[in-house]
């Protein structure tokens, strides 16, 4: 059991190794790039927005809080 699952892991991890490889330097790569990066901007873009979202509306909340 042991050697058939350790054998599996190493499997895997050259597996792991040589898809990441092809998504360094094969074909279409620079684009993969571009779209991680774009997605990445877009992902703290939104995230960024919920914050100031979410304190402007406490601001809000407190600021209606003390008219009364």
């Amino acid at each position: 059991m042991d050697i058939t699952k350790k054998a599996k892991e190493e499997l895997e991890d050259r597996l792991d190794k040589i898809e990441a490889f092809i998504a360094k330097k094969g074909i279409g790569s620079t684009q993969l790039q571009k779209v991680r990066k774009t997605q990445r901007d877009l992902n703290l873009g939104i995230m960024l927005g919920g914050i100031i979202t979410v304190a402007g509306l406490i601001i809000w909340m407190k600021a209606a809080g003390k008219e009364e």
